[in-house]
């Protein structure tokens, strides 16, 4: 990577599957995705429990004795439903403030195969990038082709013009957990100019007046 700035990261946070797929090479990957964060010094943020994926990449990551930290809504501790985190636990009341608090404790973001919790969370953070909340790096790990119908979808929205050029460049996707790691790294955000001028602390009073052409 010489010649290209390399953003520090010591945190990723991974959204993905608690269940765990239909191809083992989803399982695999989980895995291989935990080695490598292990062996790259690089410590876990995920959403708690063992099951699916979600088990798989923390129990990789422990293994390979770096932190994992699992930030989990109440609702799932009663009577063991996700079962029990590999690693510190942090409990919270509910979903929106679990994705807030793996925002602000995360350096960078990966979404691995899953379900309709992982396409929110991944998209949410998506979002919050577009509209300047974080300028966060985001990936998607594409295993066996998982997130092709996805990503085709989005390029046919940037040609139907509901998604800016610019903001397609928010989302990264390879097919391995390495390299998905050197674009992390290399990352550069590019702001709307008009959306990073929003003020988003809680005693902002105005927020700053919008082109009201951008397509959100």
């Amino acid at each position: 990577m010489e010649g290209v700035l390399v953003r520090k990261i010591k945190k990723i946070c991974v959204f993905c599957g608690a269940n765990s797929g239909k191809d083992v090479a989803f399982v695999n990957a989980a895995f291989h995705l935990g080695k490598v964060l292990g062996k790259r010094k690089i410590d876990l943020v995920y959403g708690g429990g063992k099951l699916g994926l979600m088990g798989c990449v923390s129990t990789a990551v422990a293994q390979h004795e770096r932190q994992v930290l699992g930030i989990i809504p109440s609702a799932f501790t009663i009577n063991n439903l996700v079962g029990e985190t590999c690693g510190k636990e942090i409990k919270v009341a509910t979903m929106q403030e679990r994705l807030v608090m793996m925002m602000e404790l995360s350096d960078a973001f990966i979404a691995l195969p899953g379900g309709f919790g992982t396409l929110e969370e991944l998209f949410q953070m998506i979002s919050w990038a577009q509209l300047s909340i974080h300028n966060k790096p985001i990936g998607v790990l594409n295993i066996n082709g998982f997130f092709n119908g996805l990503l085709s979808f989005v390029d046919h929205a940037v040609k139907q013009e509901f998604i800016t050029p610019r903001a397609r460049k928010i989302l990264i996707s390879v097919t391995t957990a390495d390299e998905l790691v050197d674009k992390l790294q290399a990352f550069r955000f590019e702001p709307d100019p008009a959306l990073s001028k929003l003020k988003w602390s809680p005693s902002s009073s105005q927020k700053e007046k919008l082109d009201l052409t951008l397509r959100l």
